[in-house]
């Protein structure tokens, strides 16, 4: 997503971060695999793992979960009135993608081609949806 907004120069309106819902790579680069994967496609992944928190929620428009079990997690940390700014990724893809994005952790080369296709696919929609909304302009 960075890579995108990037590309489109709006690196100074549109913010974007990352961060997970489990502590277990904490302060860990992606995985050698990914950003081996993604540097292929001419995309260096810099981001170092931490956790998201309430602050996040609050102060982000949009959160993008991979799947539904960070879903459930993000909508369980959510205040009332948050719960509308948190989706899944395949909600912007179509229905030929999976509805949670694999974990290629234990697999090979091509689930890290993979998730980096859905990711490929749902960035440019999700981009869409931000410049959509009010605060991005």
């Amino acid at each position: 997503m960075k890579h995108l907004v990037a590309q489109h120069g709006l690196q100074e309106v549109v913010e974007i971060d990352s961060a997970g819902t489990s502590s277990y790579h904490l302060g860990e680069p992606a995985d050698r695999r990914m950003r081996a994967a993604a540097a292929e496609r001419g995309i260096e992944l810099t981001s170092r793992s931490r956790m998201i928190s309430p602050r996040d929620i609050d102060q982000f428009d949009l959160i993008v979960a991979m799947d539904r079990d960070n879903l459930r997690e993000l909508l369980r940390m959510a205040e009332r009135g948050q719960e509308s700014k948190i989706k899944l990724l395949s909600d912007y893809l179509d229905e030929t993608w999976p509805i949670d994005v694999p974990d290629p952790y234990y697999g090979g080369k091509e689930g890290f081609e993979r998730v980096l296709d859905m990711l490929e696919a749902a960035c440019p929609r999700i981009l869409a949806a931000i410049q959509r909304m009010p605060c991005s302009h």
